[in-house]
């Protein structure tokens, strides 16, 4: 649908006349679910069932769709979980004091909701506890002969007293 309603045709008009145009293009042919009734249109949806619907069939994240302070609630909750993962110290320090200022910011606001009681976090103490949880780096590996020989070989321009 690129072209623009022309002036002097009605929305309605200028919609099914490119319905029409589709259907003869064959755009319709072929979709899933083609032929077969539609569910549940006998009853009447809410707008939030029509959106735990739609979710489920997108498999879409409702995340968006929390109140505030129970989508700081899943957040604090989620970051905790994922810590380990986390793959260095920097990213996690812009991770918590992220979420720290987003959190102060809701704070200083109006409630939307259920009151916001989630508490910022301490930095250093998740920095702590994520440098415990990883394994300690590998030991440099010993130089071998065939190295310290490559080295001698590289260094061939050097002078010795």
């Amino acid at each position: 649908m690129t072209e623009r309603k022309p002036h002097g045709v009605t929305y309605e008009d200028w919609v099914d006349r490119q319905i029409r145009r589709a259907q003869e293009r064959g755009a319709f042919d072929g979709l899933p679910g083609a032929g077969k009734p539609l569910r549940d249109l006998d009853r009447g949806k809410t707008g939030e069932e029509w959106v735990v619907d739609w979710a489920r069939r997108e498999e879409a994240d409702l995340r968006a769709a929390l109140p505030p302070s129970l989508a700081f609630r899943r957040e604090k909750q989620d970051l905790l979980e994922d810590l380990a993962r986390v793959p260095a110290e920097r990213r996690l320090r812009e991770a918590v004091e992220d979420f720290n200022a987003r959190l102060r910011r809701a704070l200083l606001r109006p409630q939307e909701g259920p009151p916001l009681t989630t508490m910022p976090l301490d930095v250093e103490a998740l920095v702590e506890r994520w440098r415990a949880e990883r394994p300690p780096p590998p030991p440099p590996a010993p130089p071998t002969r065939a190295r310290a020989e490559e080295r001698r070989r590289r260094r061939w321009w050097w002078r010795r007293p």
